[in-house]
């Protein structure tokens, strides 16, 4: 018997996947087509395998679901298949001529869009209640996996030359101005409820979302905002990237071979410092946050005599209330709006880590979803009662190797859907181009 499936819900899912390829293509048009072969970061690819690679994931993974035949090109189905792990691998070498036209990829991801379209929603709708929700779930791996790329390639796109870019003007709410007081506050002990339960009727999760369980975290202090860039200069300047007793043995080894690096975006023009943002350079704006590696982030804590905190530590901060239930929201049940934080691509840069206070937890921490992901101590890892996505083995488990720490919160460039309590994010400690910042703890 087919599913239950409405009309509605089929419509709903296929028109969710339209809103992310818009996105995606529009995303594009920031690049001038003479500079798609550009590879703006050193550690990955050229901006043409992601115009391939987006439509490439998806048929890859929905073709067999969907029972589409039709002529393709296998060649680009392995070519455009998968990135790269950007720290620790190796650098890249191909070169621009490596790569196929775009008028090639682009007619390539025309077909596999037609194709696709033509056989997700009759599949939908003649599938059986389990095949449904295996077919749902892919469909939403298709869909998150593009939104997470839409923000790599806006790190990657803040790296390109501005003249090698289309100016994108973007119209974003106001944000009031308002006196910041920095300061730590009290986070009583408690539990933090981690994941999702996969009986808990989650409309979707990824694999390392799984299985939900408790921690119980001691009382803390936290910093009631993200550390700022004003907060940061201070390490810099003086002389925080030569002391090797801020950094570990393994971070100061890294730092030595890079030589004296500073967080990722300033330049030191004049005796100043400047922000680069996505379509022109600013003076240092202090009250943002700052953006650094999870290295950096470290040796800024141990600075001040602080540490970045655990997982449980941000998740009982962000959720947690004194009661024994948590918020879908730092600042409780209502939605997410432009009124509660920088989030959902509503800009291309940060704004003041004090800028939201209706962003506030029930510990009066703020600004913990969007303005920048936040770094935490915690090596990603997998839950307790960790299962794999039978096909997509690899999403997570090839990360569980105690080089990647995990990440919370979301930044400027995080699509609505991964705002989710349960949602993790994780990169390499030497990572400088994602949109990362931090905030400490102590006990």
């Amino acid at each position: 018997m087919p599913a239950a499936a409405t009309s509605a819900s089929i419509e709903n899912s296929l028109a969710w996947l339209a809103d992310a390829r818009a996105r995606t293509d529009r995303l594009f048009g920031v690049v001038r087509d003479a500079h798609l072969y550009d590879r703006p970061i050193p550690e990955r690819h050229r901006i043409v395998f992601y115009v391939g690679h987006l439509e490439a994931f998806d048929w890859n993974l929905l073709r067999e679901a969907v029972h589409v035949r039709a002529p393709w090109r296998p060649d680009f189905d392995r070519l455009f298949a998968f990135g790269i792990d950007p720290v620790g691998g190796g650098l890249p070498t191909d070169g621009p001529e490596d790569w196929p036209a775009i008028e090639e990829v682009r007619r390539y991801d025309a077909e596999i869009r037609e194709a696709l379209d033509a056989g997700l929603g009759s599949a939908m709708r003649a599938a059986s209640a389990a095949e449904r929700q295996s077919l749902d779930r892919r469909l939403n791996v298709a869909i998150e996996h593009r939104l997470m790329h839409e923000e790599t390639l806006c790190y990657m796109f803040h790296r390109l030359p501005y003249e090698r870019k289309n100016r994108w003007e973007q119209a974003a709410t106001p944000i009031p101005l308002r006196a910041m007081r920095p300061e730590m506050l009290e986070i009583p002990a408690g539990v933090a409820r981690m994941g999702l339960r996969r009986d808990g009727g989650a409309r979707f999760g990824w694999d390392n979302e799984f299985e939900a369980h408790e921690v119980n975290v001691p009382a803390f202090r936290m910093d009631r905002f993200m550390v700022t860039n004003g907060e940061f200069l201070g390490f810099v300047e003086t002389g925080g990237y030569a002391r090797p007793e801020f950094w570990t043995e393994e971070d100061w080894r890294w730092i030595s071979a890079a030589g004296v690096r500073h967080p990722a975006f300033w330049n030191h023009k004049q005796g100043e410092w400047h922000w680069r943002g996505m379509f022109e350079e600013i003076s240092l704006p202090l009250d943002w946050p700052v953006y650094v590696s999870h290295a950096e982030a470290a040796a800024y804590a141990r600075w001040v005599r602080k540490s970045l905190p655990s997982e449980a530590q941000w998740q009982r901060a962000a959720y947690g209330e004194s009661a024994a239930d948590e918020r879908a929201f730092p600042w409780g049940n209502g939605p997410a709006s432009a009124q509660r934080g920088n989030f959902d691509f509503g800009r291309f840069d940060p704004a003041p880590v004090h800028a939201w206070p209706e962003s506030r937890g029930a510990f009066g921490v703020e600004g913990m979803i969007g303005n920048g992901w936040e770094w935490t101590s915690s090596r990603f890892a997998p839950f307790p009662g960790f299962e794999p996505f039978s096909f997509y083995p690899g999403y997570s488990a090839n990360f569980f190797d105690g080089k990647h720490f995990t990440m919370k919160g979301g930044s400027p460039r995080t699509a609505l859907s991964m705002l989710r309590p349960s949602f993790r994010n994780w990169f390499q400690a030497y990572y400088p181009y994602v949109y990362a910042g931090f905030r400490c703890v102590s006990a």
